[in-house]
């Protein structure tokens, strides 16, 4: 492709409005164009780029046995309401009616989809197990999307689902799994790392995520450099300092006029934030429960979810009243409300500690948890906070941002047990599908990239997905070296290469800036100066190396570069 026939509309400066690297260079190499707030058109440099990517993604897919199909984008709203999800997604989810008043949802995932293609179609054992994946554009209506491709409302995702007969072939596929995605980043070029998850709307039981660290990611990451323990803050655990207790004393009523925060109430009776447990009122799925923590720590949602069973949502001021008949701040786990009481391990035999009083303007002194509450099931809640130990060697821990650019998730029966995908084992009985769902962000790999290697100048892409494998810049309009330059690019796109010729009017600075800019790994210079002693100039862009050659031996350098 020659430079002036090329749609590649750059900037000169970067956006003002764009805040991480990735967002401003792919608006500035002219790889992303804003339609709208989170929704992007990719040009043909952004497109190839994909369409790269996602070859490397298919490849290791039909490498494990997937099939690729392609689901539908817009889904009747009542296959959402057979698992509960139209609800759980709230407002994260387009909806939309036809003319007829049906309502139909802009996917945002296909697990359900899935499930209503399995049902019926799957009988029989002998139709498992099977592994079916598309890369296909998903939707959620975020609140604030920005970040570019990182935090948008209309992505491009490969998602792939497995269906086995039993938990062991569920293992069989995540590994599998596992392995393929190990490949596909690997493959990109990313410096990646594992870590545990939380399964959050998905569900279902193990999960884990890749990452990379980026000060541009949403992500919040707890990593122990010593003996590589790794996990999403979300849940993560650490080893704590324990708390120190007050002495044994009498349940007694202080009165706290207008002190409702754990902060005003801690510096208000002089008692340190550590020993004053907050009373959280949640429900999970349609029952009230309580979340007890200290006064010094975060609630977990992600945790709480999982030790209560059901996906969990703080519960409102009225709804607080009707169960508790007291106003938030000034709660406390003691009392006649006969909700279930999960507390954190590290409230585990405290005594003389103050919380709520369960009336407006009071709180309690001395509680002993186990003499005042016996709480029905002591978990790990709290979020883990930085400066404390690895949960495993007990060395320091690191937190970090990261940008998630997969997840994997063991869904077991989950879907399958709400929408009646069954099939028939060899004993004739039926049995739900067990289910696995794998996720890969095809515009996150890109954004990934760019976060990871760019430098001053602009996108240093990794060789495997670069849009454009080598730039051929004459630096002049002089005959010759117009006439040399088309010669090269042409002996270069015979040979398989995919090559821009910058055969523009505009100064050698300028095309010299672009092709940094555009990320192009190799860049071919032909100039006066180099022409006149029979030599080319070749530069590595991931390096800024320069070598010179013969112009009968640009191929075969241009192929040891791009290996």
């Amino acid at each position: 492709m020659k430079r002036t026939n090329y749609f590649a509309p750059t900037l000169r400066e970067y956006p003002s409005d764009a805040i991480a690297t990735s967002h401003k260079l792919m608006l500035r190499a002219g790889l992303i164009r804003m339609v709208s707030a989170g929704i992007y058109s990719y040009l043909p440099l952004g497109w190839s780029a994909v369409q790269k990517t996602s070859r490397i993604v298919r490849e290791e897919m039909n490498r494990i046995g997937g099939q690729e199909l392609l689901l539908p984008s817009m889904t009747p709203i009542n296959l959402w309401n057979e698992t509960g999800r139209n609800k759980d997604f709230g407002d994260e989810m387009f909806r939309l009616s036809d003319r007829k008043g049906q309502i139909y949802s802009l996917a945002p995932t296909h697990e359900e989809i899935i499930c209503s293609t399995a049902r019926g179609q799957i009988r029989s054992w002998r139709d498992l197990p099977q592994i079916w994946y598309q890369i296909q554009t998903k939707f959620r209506d975020e609140p604030r999307p920005r970040g570019g491709m990182l935090r948008a409302r209309q992505f491009l995702m490969k998602d792939a689902y497995s269906l086995d007969r039993d938990e062991n072939g569920l293992n069989r596929s995540y590994e599998m799994h596992q392995t393929a995605y190990n490949r596909i980043f690997e493959r990109c070029g990313l410096n990646f790392f594992v870590v545990g998850a939380s399964s959050g709307l998905m569900g279902g039981g193990q999960s884990q995520e890749f990452m990379i660290e980026s000060e541009a990611g949403e992500d919040e990451i707890v990593r122990c450099e010593h003996c590589g323990y790794s996990s999403n803050i979300e849940v993560a655990s650490s080893k704590s300092e324990p708390i120190s207790c007050g002495k044994a004393e009498t349940l007694r009523e202080v009165s706290t006029p207008d002190q409702r925060t754990v902060e005003e109430v801690s510096k208000f009776l002089g008692v340190p934030q550590s020993r004053m447990i907050k009373t959280l009122v949640y429900f999970a799925g349609k029952k009230p429960v309580i979340a007890l923590v200290s006064g010094e720590d975060e609630l977990s949602e992600s945790k709480f979810t999982r030790i209560a069973g059901d996906q969990v949502r703080p519960a409102d001021g009225e709804e607080v009243l009707e169960y508790m008949k007291a106003e938030i701040g000034f709660l406390g786990p003691h009392g006649n409300h006969k909700l279930p009481i999960f507390a954190d391990f590290r409230l585990k035999n405290t005594i003389g500690m103050v919380t709520g009083a369960n009336r407006t303007d009071y709180h309690v002194m001395g509680l002993d948890l186990e003499r005042d509450v016996k709480p029905t099931e002591y978990a790990d809640l709290r979020q883990v906070r930085a400066g404390e130990n690895c949960p495993e060697c007990e060395k320091d821990i690191r937190m970090f941002k990261a940008i998630e650019i997969g997840h994997i998730f063991k869904l077991g029966t989950k879907y399958s047990l709400a929408m009646s995908a069954d099939f028939l084992n060899k004993k004739g009985e039926k049995l739900p599908i067990v289910m696995g769902s794998y996720g890969i962000g095809i515009d996150r790999i890109l954004a990934a990239n760019i976060e990871q290697n760019a430098d001053k100048d602009g996108i240093r892409w990794h060789n495997s997905i670069a849009p454009i494998e080598v730039c051929v810049i004459p630096l002049a309009d002089d005959d010759n070296i117009v006439i040399s330059a088309t010669q090269i690019y042409s002996q270069l796109r015979e040979a398989g290469f995919s090559v821009l010729l910058d055969d523009r009017s505009a100064r050698p600075g300028v095309k010299l800036k672009d092709a940094d800019l555009l990320g192009i790994p190799v860049h071919v210079v032909v100039s006066s100066r180099n022409l006149s002693k029979d030599q080319i100039e070749i530069k590595n862009r991931w390096d800024g190396e320069r070598f010179y050659v013969s112009p009968q031996e640009v191929n075969a350098e241009v192929e040891k570069l791009l290996k």
